[in-house]
């Protein structure tokens, strides 16, 4: 196996050395695509005192053929839709309309017991780190990107532990910039880069939430005396 993590706590760690330069800086933040990117995102969080939070990306299923993407929904009220799908579906509009008013509230639902009445952070001319804990297609990763440049994030870095070398080179054009830790040539799925690859709770994204907001607290009392 190459190059391969123990768990994402470590892939979090040894990311957040690559991420050095964003250290201290008061417009980044970190933003974690749950459930499994969070536990990652934590870790850089942490490494450069930035704020942590959840970036939630739903899929727009076609209806009878849910794996085929016709577009994504994000945080914050963004939709993404894939033109060429689209036009191959009949009656797209009503089909659509109707997976994403379900996906939208599922994705609410996420927002809210992640967040526990927190609200969601501004990004506009932010530096955004957006973590997961590996890239396969892309495609939630693409979503996510797409809707940042619609909130007006000033830069966004793609940050994942591993990755195919085509889908990490592609986001070196998608994103500002993009760090793949690892981009093994016979890639066939993240968990394999992992010792414990073992699915992260929603308990777990928030609790990982609530203790980056209490460090960041206490960081910003112990500048301020």
């Amino acid at each position: 196996m190459e190059r391969g993590f123990p768990d994402r706590a470590e892939a979090g760690r040894q990311l957040a050395e690559k991420l050095e330069k964003y250290a201290g800086l008061d417009d980044v933040i970190v933003l974690g695509l749950p459930r499994g990117g969070v536990p990652v995102a934590y870790e850089v969080a942490k490494r450069l005192r930035a704020p942590l939070d959840v970036f939630i990306v739903r899929k727009l299923g076609v209806p009878g053929f849910e794996e085929l993407a016709a577009g994504a929904i994000a945080s914050g009220g963004v939709r993404v839709l894939n033109e060429d799908v689209m036009r191959a579906i009949p009656y797209a509009d009503v089909a659509i309309q109707a997976v994403t008013a379900k996906e939208t509230a599922e994705l609410q639902r996420r927002e809210q017991i992640y967040r526990e009445g927190r609200p969601s952070p501004e990004l506009r001319d932010r530096i955004v780190i957006l973590v997961d804990d590996g890239l396969a297609t892309g495609a939630t990763m693409r979503a996510a990107v797409k809707a940042l440049r619609q909130r007006g994030a000033a830069k966004i870095v793609v940050a994942v532990p591993v990755g195919p070398p085509d889908t990490c080179q592609e986001f070196a054009h998608d994103a500002d910039e993009a760090i793949c830790l690892s981009t093994p040539p016979f890639f066939q799925a993240v968990g394999q880069y992992y010792e414990d690859f073992s699915q992260t709770s929603d308990d777990d994204v928030r609790e990982l939430l609530t203790r980056a907001a209490q460090e960041i607290s206490r960081e910003k009392s112990s500048n301020q005396q």
